[in-house]
């Protein structure tokens, strides 16, 4: 019986379709990242059974437009793009995949620090201007104190880089109470942290509907000249209050991989001399887009595959279940766990 899985990208890993394709899948495509009406109309025309998520987002309205429309994979961690509640009511399996990307936004993460830092951006487009610039003004990592916002398998391996490069490390996580790390301090709350840190890394998930965790009053409490990095999600930064901390000089630079609307549309934030701007990419090199997107496929594979036979749902699968209460309804039949 022919499977229809949809990709919320131009494109999949090979490693992904290769699953995909043995579990005799027909794929479909969106044309861009932004393709929103392509997306709509895919979901309203076809019997799609389930569908891998990259960054556009699925909305109610989008998730409701697909009756056939079983399980949703997110190629990746974060979830903020998928209302997870809607798939719930309508009985569709959503799940992650954790760790996959882990490295590679670690790295990213570091590389946006020293970046910032050390004005590496500004110093290269001088230097392509025919300027020959050798002023020494930016700041060196060692010794200054990097904030950790949750404590994750990224933060954690952010934070290892940094101790090897003489960084203190402190850490605030609202979900590890207690938690204790030979290397780093943890802070009692977000406020703490902020007033601690030279560096300030975002690494937890937003939550779908709430305010910006990093507003104008956090921003105020962090220290003047410090540096504020975004890898994890857009939403949690308020941008218009960055751009003014920015403007004043209170933040020094910012470095910025993902935002709240994308793609990042022209205004104040992507003028800003002061802000590295990359497009959502620190875990996109091919081993972390391929090792995301055979486990994405490897989800929607099993989900499906235990919806059709009334067999269990392998354990190491049911343990990347964003909303397992779905796995218990008769759709799911997927309560005996093997």
């Amino acid at each position: 019986m022919q499977r229809i899985v949809l990709i919320t990208a131009p494109s999949l890993a090979p490693a992904g379709q290769a699953i995909l394709a043995e579990a005799e899948c027909t794929l479909r495509y969106v044309t861009g990242f932004s393709d929103t009406e392509g997306l709509r109309h895919i979901l309203r025309t076809e019997p799609v059974d389930g569908i891998i998520s990259r960054t556009m987002h699925l909305s109610a309205d989008l998730i409701g437009a697909c009756r056939s429309l079983k399980v949703i994979s997110k190629h990746g961690t974060g979830t903020s793009n998928i209302d997870i509640a809607a798939a719930s009511r309508q009985g569709i399996g959503v799940f992650s995949t954790p760790g996959a990307n882990a490295r590679a936004v670690a790295e990213f993460t570091v590389g946006l620090m020293l970046a910032a830092a050390r004005r590496i951006v500004r110093f290269d487009r001088s230097v392509r201007m025919g300027e020959w610039s050798r002023a020494g003004d930016g700041a060196q990592l060692s010794g200054k104190t990097l904030g950790l916002v949750g404590y994750g398998r990224i933060a954690r391996q952010v934070g290892t880089i940094a101790h090897a490069m003489g960084m203190r490390v402190v850490a605030f996580d609202p979900a590890l109470p207690g938690a204790k790390d030979a290397e780093t301090v943890f802070c009692g709350d977000l406020q703490d942290l902020l007033a601690r840190s030279d560096v300030v890394s975002l690494h937890c998930p937003a939550i779908r509907g709430a305010p910006p965790l990093i507003d104008g009053p956090s921003l105020a409490v962090m220290r003047r000249g410090a540096i504020l990095v975004n890898t994890a999600r857009g939403e949690l930064v308020d941008e218009a209050a960055l751009v003014a901390m920015l403007d004043n000089g209170h933040i020094s630079a910012a470095a910025l991989d993902t935002f709240a609307h994308e793609p990042l549309q022209d205004g104040p934030l992507r003028r800003h001399p002061n802000v590295i701007l990359t497009p959502h990419v620190g875990g996109s090199t091919p081993e972390a887009l391929d090792e995301m997107a055979a486990q994405a496929a490897r989800n929607v594979v099993a989900y499906l595959d235990a919806t059709a036979s009334g067999n269990a749902l392998p354990g190491e699968i049911a343990q990347l279940c964003l909303n397992p209460d779905v796995l218990k309804t008769e759709r799911g039949r997927c309560d005996a766990v093997a």
